[in-house]
């Protein structure tokens, strides 16, 4: 997990086709974006109803989506891209909601997203190698965040458990993920060492989940039984009808199916961008690309999934627009395709599937309340665990650029940012103030003030 494992990795010098395809998927996401049919981040999703249905302005809309999205952008994709060398989704597909719903023109929005991705391919190896050449080398530096973000995104179920189930069931997956982690090193080396501890506490939590949904159906049956009701929920079925929510939920759906040959298309594109093992899915998943481990990519964002489902689904139902990455099942399928014609149609397929099942897993998901929670619990400890990740593998990244003058400055930056209120979102602060520290440092060397760290 060294970071000269990764030095080899790190640039971002793609091949003429990869450019092509990065730019022409840009294009796409942009126009899907401007239709109001898919945005990437999730907080923006609720906000595409009113915009759909005429009540938000164009420039309002795109307002919120610039203010929810540029810090990820900024201080946390074009960073995670530098250090590791793999595109992520921060990166390509925030700023292409945003380019897309700014568009006043459909015929504009491809062409701002594709200049965005011409951008991306064209300029950041230029800045790659421009910051390499600096005297403090902050790119380099920042290959430190790797391995506190590898290692500590493992205890995410753990956590999850915890919040969701107790202190006991929690300290029980604990003590199993660290028995795996030790065991996966001792027997099998080369092999990402949490990976089965991830699989192990991201099963324990959905049996938890099940369990407890099942135990509470049959006490409710009882329940029923015992009052003399025949049946649980018949009269409820009766007023389904004029739920309306069901009704707005069913009209989403429908939506979105009328426009399920773009969404395959889109699928395709994601998929294949997936297998070419140029971009990674997640922070953890960035570094194990770099690092060639991508069947160990392809299992940690796949228990990501299990976070995201029913925010996307729901959020889908209830807004009209769905996700660009859809339930980000397309990332691990294409981690392991064997070539891009085989990723394109599974991804294809993948895609129709997600949007036809989104009303019937918006109905499941009404039934298993534990579950649902469970989603929530997941994305909280995901975000719990890479903030303190991508703090101390920051810190780590300041000291070998620049010992304590620089903790002094990225630390402090961090620690102004939160002071200010997070004008920067605290996930991205911290590798934000990595860059502005090594900048400050360069500066400071160029006055001849200060002498880079040796080694």
């Amino acid at each position: 997990m060294s970071s000269t494992v990764l030095a080899a990795s790190t640039s971002l010098d793609f091949s003429l086709t990869q450019k092509l395809f990065v730019i022409a998927l840009c294009a796409l996401t942009a126009f899907i974006s401007h239709m109001a049919l898919a945005v990437f981040n999730d907080g923006v999703r609720p906000f595409m109803l009113d915009f759909i249905q005429g009540r938000s302005k164009r420039n309002a809309t795109t307002a919120v989506s610039f203010g929810l999205s540029a810090g990820f952008i900024f201080g946390l994709g074009a960073p995670m891209a530098l250090s590791s060398g793999v595109l992520n989704p921060w990166l390509l597909f925030l700023p292409t909601d945003i380019l897309g719903i700014l568009a006043p023109r459909k015929w504009l929005a491809p062409l701002l997203g594709g200049a965005w991705g011409a951008v991306v391919v064209f300029g950041l190896n230029g800045a790659n190698d421009v910051a390499h050449d600096l005297p403090v080398d902050f790119l380099t530096a920042m290959q430190q965040m790797s391995t506190p973000i590898l290692f500590l995104f493992t205890l995410f179920p753990v956590l999850a458990i915890t919040k969701q189930f107790g202190r006991l069931r929690g300290g029980l997956a604990a003590v199993l993920e660290l028995a795996l982690v030790i065991m996966t090193m001792k027997l099998w080396p080369n092999v990402f060492a949490g990976s089965l501890a991830m699989a192990a506490g991201v099963l324990l939590l959905i049996g938890f989940a099940v369990r407890k949904d099942l135990l509470q159906r049959k006490t409710d049956r009882a329940a029923a039984l015992a009052a003399g009701e025949e049946t649980s929920g018949t009269g409820q079925q009766g007023a389904a009808g004029d739920d309306p929510m069901a009704s707005l939920f069913s009209a989403s759906a429908l939506r979105l199916r009328r426009y399920l040959p773009l969404f395959m298309v889109l699928g395709a594109g994601v998929c294949v961008l997936a297998q070419m093992h140029i971009f990674g899915g997640g922070e953890a998943t960035s570094f194990l690309i770099a690092k060639g481990q991508y069947s160990e990519a392809a299992q940690v964002d796949f228990y990501r999934v299990f976070g995201f489902i029913p925010l996307i689904a729901t959020t889908a139902l209830a807004s009209g627009a769905y996700g660009i990455a859809g339930f980000t099942l397309v990332y691990p399928i294409g981690y392991l395709m064997p070539n891009p014609v085989l990723a394109a149609v599974v991804g294809a397929v993948v895609f129709a599937l997600e949007v036809l099942a989104l009303s019937s897993i918006g109905r499941v998901l009404g039934k298993l309340p534990s579950v649902r929670d469970s989603s929530e619990h997941l994305r909280g400890a995901i975000s719990d665990t890479l903030q303190l990740a991508i703090l101390f593998g920051s810190l780590l990244a300041a000291n070998v650029m620049g010992g304590g003058l620089a903790i002094l400055i990225v630390g402090g930056l961090y620690l102004l940012n939160e002071a200010m209120g997070r004008p920067v979102v605290r996930m991205a602060a911290a590798p934000a103030a990595v860059i502005v520290g090594g900048v400050l440092l360069n500066i400071l060397y160029w006055l001849d003030l200060f002498t880079p760290v040796k080694g």
